[in-house]
């Protein structure tokens, strides 16, 4: 058993950048176990469409907070954390390393900074505005919360409906603004930031664009489409985060007859890329003081965080 100062592994990237073959290894090397830490792959029914783990890579190591959320659920961080606040200390219990992986950095920032203290929302409250949103528009909506909070409205794009919808259920429910909430004193962080080993895959911008486009081509061969028809087929409100995720509108418009197989694949791969850049830029500025990693490196990094967390050293605190 690995002696180890750490309480978890938390290892961060962009789509496509590697990290469930990395988290792999490392959970393999380090009798470690996988918690998920992105908002996509937490639905079920999205396996291909979101690069889930495969099978095969779930039987290698324990695998845990992958599609368990059904997909009619607007899933939030604060659910994450809950869920991953009862994961933890069964992890300890069994004497393994929790490695948080994934690329939705809302995730990793409640993780190390905890969360602002709003009150769970009426479910016929929640209703009242999906139905507002689904009769009126999204235009009405961002108007509406224009009128009603002003404040919250300039923090937010009008396309972003779902943002918009919980700022308006907010002040429903409290009758205060979602940004005075989220100015209040903020929840005691699950897991402080000196006892974890913080992990950023950066690979160049060359070889991770590659590395989508291909994997796109390959969720089509992997049954995508299929997958998305099955998805279809449940009448969702499509302004659930589900409904959203990249490949979900593309393929969409295939099996509607808008669009050839071409023309989703390389709008996907287009907003893949484009999702990608954003995810970097936000890693770069909120994660400046994280371990950068090459993914080429992958082999001696690994042998390097096992050795150091054997001799109760600083993971990595030369490396880089």
């Amino acid at each position: 058993m690995i002696q180890r100062d750490v309480d978890a592994i938390l290892l961060a990237g962009p789509t496509a950048s590697g990290k469930s073959a990395f988290g792999l290894a490392l959970a393999e090397a380090l009798n470690g176990a996988i918690v998920n830490a992105d908002s996509m792959q937490v639905y079920d029914g999205l396996h291909v469409v979101t690069a889930r783990p495969s099978a095969a890579d779930m039987a290698r190591a324990p695998h845990h907070l992958y599609g368990h959320v059904r997909p009619d659920y607007l899933y939030s961080v604060g659910d994450w954390l809950s869920d991953v606040a009862g994961l933890l200390p069964q992890l300890k219990a069994r004497g393994q390393v929790p490695i948080i992986l994934g690329g939705t950095g809302l995730y990793f920032s409640a993780l190390l900074n905890g969360l602002s203290p709003i009150p769970e929302i009426d479910p016929a409250i929640r209703e009242m505005w999906r139905s507002f949103r689904m009769e009126n528009g999204q235009d009405a909506l961002y108007l509406a919360l224009e009128q009603r909070d002003p404040k919250m409205a300039a923090r937010l794009m009008p396309q972003d409906s779902q943002r918009v919808t919980r700022a308006l259920e907010v002040l429903e429910q409290t009758g205060r603004s979602l940004a005075d909430w989220q100015a209040v004193e903020r929840s005691t962080p699950l897991l402080s930031a000196d006892r974890v080993l913080r992990l950023v895959l950066n690979p160049s911008r060359d070889s991770l664009y590659d590395r989508i486009n291909r994997r796109f081509e390959q969720m089509i061969s992997e049954g995508a489409l299929e997958e998305v028809a099955a998805l279809l087929d449940l009448r969702l409100d499509p302004a659930l985060p589900v409904m959203k995720a990249i490949g979900v509108p593309q393929l969409t418009e295939v099996l509607h007859g808008r669009a050839s197989y071409g023309e989703a694949i390389s709008l996907a791969q287009r907003d893949s890329r484009r999702y990608a850049k954003r995810q970097g830029t936000w890693f770069r500025n909120q994660c400046s003081d994280w371990h950068l990693l090459d993914p080429r490196n992958f082999c001696k990094v690994i042998e390097e965080i096992r050795t150091c967390l054997e001799k109760r050293l600083d993971p990595l605190s030369e490396a880089d």
